[in-house]
């Protein structure tokens, strides 16, 4: 296909990255991409659905996966994948050899693995800059799903009208379903059965990285997994910051001891944040030296420097996203041509294993099975009655409904156009009737 063709398909579709922001997926197709690299590293601890699909749909996503390259021309494609994958390595292995430009870069069980700046320079030894876009550097990053949604498009015309999600944690039988996008949180999580504890707390997305959301919030195009835990748990208390609180604490106790810096990934390949220098300067009001804070934006937010490495369990992560956000609203952007400083020879030597990062959160008891079912909602449960689809589910302008209310409505059917500039279209995900029609979301009800 003409690169433009595969563009308009993927827009239409609706397919974004469904394993981090959501950028769109159109946009990434790029004649400049030398190398694409597909990522199976499951960045964060308990997350199973993409090393299940892909071992589960390995012949279709290759073949997204080759169709991906051959339009955009790249040279190599490659699988990032960490290497106690075994049952997918072993469906990898069954359909790769027909395609000779295509090659597995086994990875290390480590965090944050699947982060693209570290799985680049595993897979492929470039260094993006501080700041920088993949494609600067000649490579184009896709998640397992998103190419499987490509997969869907193509060989199905089937647009992004549902999600996969793993529920994990204090539920009855952890389980990684399919549901439509615009599903509760509360549903979703009643399909992995019973919750356990009576204060339950709810963690959308991974344990690291992801945000704590309400039994009402819904499914939406990069929900990866619900972690359902008691209220009392270390890591939910994590999650309940006081910024304040949280300065006075880094000025009491900070030791300025190094760790936190030292186990950064994006450090260690380079970029110059370092929140050691950070928390010293935000603790006591000192604004002598502004690159310390203009350099927080180029933090990932990985989590390690509060959820791992501080002996003090202080939250270097949670107080430079603070930072970060008000030098956005204030106009303040990146710093701009920064160069990156040689990778860090002690890199090798300081990846943390997940398993033990796993068990520095109090999560290792809950990194059990969580099969993926894919018609769960369908033939185990009765079907979602009603669904709250947003209309901004992705990186750009948010979609705009073409629906009204009243309108009869079938599952893939457009219920919202791409807006202007960098935005995809969002369809319907259950049969039914237009409810509702607001600026940021559609309410569809079974009739």
């Amino acid at each position: 296909m003409e690169i433009q063709e595969l563009k308009q398909v993927l827009q239409e579709n609706g397919i974004v990255g469904a394993g981090g922001a959501g950028f769109p997926t159109y946009a990434k197709l790029d004649e400049r991409a030398e190398i694409i690299i597909m990522n199976c590293a499951e960045c964060e601890p308990l997350l199973k659905l993409h090393r299940q699909l892909l071992e589960q749909k390995a012949e279709e996503i290759l073949w997204a996966f080759a169709q991906i390259a051959e339009t955009v021309g790249a040279k190599e494609a490659v699988i990032g994948i960490k290497e106690e994958y075994k049952a997918t390595l072993e469906a990898l292995y069954r359909y790769i050899d027909a395609y000779p430009n295509m090659r597995i870069q086994l990875l290390a069980g480590a965090y944050p693995m699947g982060d693209e700046v570290v799985l680049i320079y595993e897979a492929t030894g470039r260094v993006i800059r501080p700041g920088g876009l993949p494609i600067e550097e000649g490579v184009a990053v896709f998640n397992v799903e998103t190419v499987y949604n490509v997969y869907r498009a193509l060989a199905e015309n089937a647009p992004v009208a549902d999600k996969l999600v793993t529920v994990v944690g204090e539920v009855e039988h952890p389980v990684t379903v399919r549901v439509p996008l615009g599903t509760t949180i509360a549903k979703t999580v009643a399909y992995a059965g019973k919750i356990l504890v009576k204060n339950p707390a709810f963690l959308a997305g991974g344990p690291m990285m992801g945000n704590l959301c309400l039994s009402e919030d819904v499914v939406t195009k990069t929900t990866n997994a619900i972690i359902v835990l008691d209220q009392t748990h270390t890591l939910i208390q994590k999650k309940q910051h006081n910024t304040a609180i949280d300065l006075k604490r880094a000025a009491s106790a900070c030791c300025q001891c190094q760790t936190c810096t030292d186990l950064c990934p994006r450090h260690a390949l380079g970029h110059p944040i370092e929140p050691h220098k950070f928390m010293r300067s935000a603790a006591n009001q000192d604004f002598q030296e502004l690159n310390v804070f203009l350099d927080t934006m180029f933090c990932s937010s990985c989590g390690l420097c509060e959820m791992y490495s501080c002996p003090q369990s202080l939250s270097p992560r949670t107080l430079i996203a603070e930072y970060k956000a008000g030098l956005r609203k204030a106009g303040v952007k990146a710093p701009e041509g920064v160069k990156p400083a040689p990778v860090a020879e002690s890199r090798e030597y300081r990846k943390v294993p997940e398993a033990r990062l796993a068990a520095r959160l109090g999560l290792s008891q809950y990194d059990g099975e969580a099969p993926l079912v894919e018609d769960a909602y369908a033939e185990e449960h009765s079907p979602v009655k009603k669904v709250r689809i947003l209309l901004s589910q992705h990186i750009g302008a948010p979609a705009v409904p073409v629906v009204s209310v009243g309108d009869v409505v079938h599952k893939k059917d457009v219920i919202a156009k791409p807006g202007k500039g960098l935005s995809v279209a969002i369809h319907a995900s259950i049969d039914g009737v237009v409810q509702r029609v607001e600026k940021d979301f559609v309410v569809i009800a079974a009739g």
